[in-house]
């Protein structure tokens, strides 16, 4: 797993560079911009320029990152680039490090040119095979002005691929937000450790493809007191060891999934189905009597159960002393898709979510029936796994999905830590919170998954690997990263427009088939 930094943690990190490993500033300096002009040199044939003699222009801000953009200027041209370097402010203004940077680069032979008049640095721009962007870092505040607004919509309009140091310019690196001019990068080296706003919409299709460049900074020092992780394949590769011989269905558990009504019963199919399709022993759906002949001839792998049921063919109060009894004999429970909200529904979902000693994924209709008592889940016998969308987070919480959209990895932290749950926030970039305050971002899924169903084959998943026996970490960490992976094989089988929940159930195995690819 990657470390992934607000730009205040970033800054922390390099003042204990300076002051208790004893690096200079200079040095940071020096490192992050060699190796980034190494990555840079790497990825010339990818970005359609020659190896030798291409034309990078490197246009300077004046602070740290303008500092960086010297050193990449004086270490391409070692490597036989052609590079010319557009500097924004006055030299006079470039001061401290990036000064003495700027003075190095100078006894290198290469002069900046002033930005000045917009035709010739556009005519610059436009000439060249690579742009670097190295106008503002991470520790920038507010809206790009003056020269910088218009160096910023200079570059983005010269057409030419453009790589960004540390961040784009104009791009929050807490929120992935912009509220004026950024640049829109076609690669993003970052120094030293991931910054949010890389992995955040829109922030993530602004950097396009990035890289972590090491600042000298050793592993251990980067990774101290980091609570916010992007998910790595290998994280997950580790919970599927190769199947022993002598396994048998009983060895890899048994689930039972709580759900289905009237009108609903694709819903508990769709959760059974990715269940199996998930390596789980055996699945049993409990679901009103009415519906269980539907759900039997739906799903031919799993067993079904039929529940008391309302007038509403919903799950009735009589349901809970039921399902407790099935769970007694299973190894954990899924709860919630397509159950209803009928006023007894309702009660069992509350009931079982505070009393039930099994693990259990709550989803759909059940979370809904959580809205206002999230506090009963602190008394629960066993881990809950919670996995609303934002319109279902906003609910439980009782706030705005614009709220929980802006501050999606301290809003998911908060609610794993007050509720002692373990909780991911699904859309764009998912994002899990674990109890203990740790946050992991899903780099898997594609916007093809947004349709009815998809949510419903995440809860069997995840209902699969808790069956298994995985931690609730683990469960939730690989069942959130396949699910998404799932979600990419289908978008490369069918498209983004045409994916339906069927698709991902479909490309479960081969998720898997990569995944075991990945694990070395």
């Amino acid at each position: 797993m990657l470390g992934v930094f607000t730009a205040e943690e970033m800054r922390r990190l390099d003042q204990r560079a300076i002051t208790e490993l004893g690096i200079p500033g200079a040095i940071l300096m020096e490192n992050a911009g060699r190796g980034a002009a190494e990555a840079i040199v790497d990825a010339l044939p990818a970005l359609g320029a020659p190896r030798r003699g291409a034309r990078v222009v490197v246009v300077c801000g004046k602070g740290g990152n303008g500092g960086d953009g010297f050193v990449v200027a004086r270490w391409l041209k070692r490597h036989g680039a052609r590079p010319t370097v557009l500097l924004v402010p006055a030299p006079a203004d470039v001061g401290g490090d990036a000064g003495r940077k700027l003075e190095e680069l100078r006894r290198a032979g290469i002069r900046p040119r002033p930005f000045g008049g917009e035709r010739a640095a556009a005519d610059l721009l436009a000439r060249a095979n690579v742009i670097v962007d190295a106008l503002l870092g991470t520790g920038s505040r507010g809206v790009p002005e003056g020269g910088v607004a218009g160096a910023i919509e200079a570059i983005n309009a010269a057409g030419r691929p453009v790589v960004a140091l540390d961040i784009p310019s104009g791009l929050s690196a807490n929120t992935g937000t912009h509220a004026g001019a950024v640049i829109r990068a076609t690669m993003t080296l970052t120094f030293a450790g991931l910054k949010r706003g890389l992995i955040t919409s829109p922030g993530d299709e602004l950097a396009g493809r990035v890289a972590v460049i090491s600042i000298g900074v050793p592993d251990h020092e980067v990774a101290r007191g980091v609570t916010t992780f992007l998910l790595e394949p290998r994280d997950v590769a580790r919970h599927f060891p190769r199947r022993a011989r002598g396994g048998h269905k009983g060895t890899y558990g048994h689930l039972l999934l709580v759900a289905g009504s009237l009108g609903k019963t694709g819903a508990a199919a769709l959760g059974a189905m990715a269940a199996m399709r998930s390596g789980v022993g055996l699945v049993t759906v409990a679901t009103p009597a009415s519906q269980q002949p539907v759900v039997a001839s739906l799903v031919l792998e799993a067993m079904t159960e039929a529940l008391p049921e309302t007038s509403a063919r919903t799950l009735a109060l009589k349901a809970r002393e039921a399902i407790l009894e099935l769970a007694g004999s299973r190894d954990a429970v899924a709860i919630g898709p397509g159950i209803g909200l009928d006023h007894e529904t309702v009660q069992v979902a509350r009931s079982l979510a505070r009393e039930l000693g099994r693990p259990m994924a709550i989803d759909a209709d059940g979370l809904t029936a959580l809205a206002g008592h999230l506090d009963l889940l602190r008394e629960a016998p066993a881990a809950r796994c919670l996995t609303p969308h934002p319109g279902e987070l906003a609910r439980l919480l009782g706030t705005r999905v614009d709220e929980v959209q802006r501050g999606r990895i301290e809003v998911t932290r908060e609610v794993a830590t007050r509720y002692r749950v373990y909780i991911v926030l699904k859309g764009a970039r998912s994002v899990i919170g674990l109890p203990d305050g740790r946050v992991f971002v899903n780099p898997t899924g594609n916007p093809g998954m947004a349709s009815g169903g998809t949510g419903d084959v995440l809860t069997g998943v995840l209902g699969a690997f808790l069956a298994r026996g995985l931690d609730p970490e683990a469960a939730m960490l690989s069942s959130v990263y396949l699910h998404g992976s799932a979600g990419d094989v289908a978008a490369e089988r069918v498209g983004e427009e045409s994916l339906v929940a069927r698709d991902v159930i479909a490309a479960l195995p081969e998720a898997f088939k990569r995944l075991s690819g990945s694990s070395g």
